[in-house]
C-alpha cells in the first residue's frame, strides 16, 4: 500500500475535470470499507456544480479550497442502524478509503472536518438540502494536484506501548 506512505493533503487543483470512471472507483472504495454490523448508514453526495462547490467552501473556515476543486464528495450518515453510535466511525473508515483510492488514481484531496461540529454540519446540510435524518460528516474536494509534496515520516517508536 504505497499510497499510505505517499498520500498528502492537497488543497490546490488543476483546472481539469475528474473522469467519471475515477469518481466511481473512489466511491466503490469508500463503500468497500467495513461498518459496524454491516449497517452501511452512509450516503455520498458527488458535487460538481460550481455554485454548490462555492457554497460548500463557506461551510467551514477550512473549506475554501472546495470552490476551486472540480468535484467534491460529501459523506453523510442517516440516523438509525443497529449500531447508531458507530455511524460517524463508519464514515471515518470510508474516508480513509476515499483518500487512498484518490491517491492511487493520481488525484489529490483533503479531508475537511465537518462532524461533530453542529454549526458546520447544519451549514453543509442546508447547502445540499439534506432530509432531517441525514447528517453531514465530511467534505473531500478532489482533483488533479497542482503540486505534490513528499509526505513526512511520522513513525515514532515512543508512541508504541507493548503489553506483554
Amino acid at each position: 500500500m504505497n499510497e499510505i506512505f505517499t498520500r498528502t493533503s492537497i488543497r490546490q487543483f488543476e483546472d481539469r475535470k475528474v473522469e467519471q470512471e475515477k469518481i466511481e472507483k473512489i466511491l466503490r472504495a469508500a463503500m468497500q470499507s467495513p461498518t459496524a454490523g454491516n449497517q452501511q448508514t452512509w450516503e455520498f453526495y458527488v458535487v460538481e456544480n460550481k455554485e454548490t462547490l462555492e457554497k460548500l467552501s463557506g461551510t467551514s473556515p477550512y473549506a475554501s479550497c472546495t470552490k476551486n476543486a472540480p468535484v467534491a464528495i460529501v459523506i453523510a450518515y442517516r440516523d438509525g442502524g443497529r449500531f447508531e453510535d458507530y455511524n460517524e466511525i463508519d464514515c471515518a473508515i470510508a474516508s480513509e478509503n476515499i483518500w487512498l483510492e484518490a491517491e492511487a488514481l493520481g488525484l489529490g484531496t483533503v479531508m475537511l472536518g465537518i462532524a461533530p461540529l453542529k454549526e458546520r454540519m447544519e451549514a453543509v446540510e442546508k447547502v445540499l438540502e439534506f432530509p432531517e435524518d441525514l447528517h453531514a460528516f465530511t467534505i473531500f474536494p478532489i482533483g488533479y494536484p497542482v503540486q505534490k509534496n513528499a509526505q513526512q515520516d511520522r513513525f515514532n517508536p515512543e508512541k508504541i506501548h507493548y503489553v506483554r
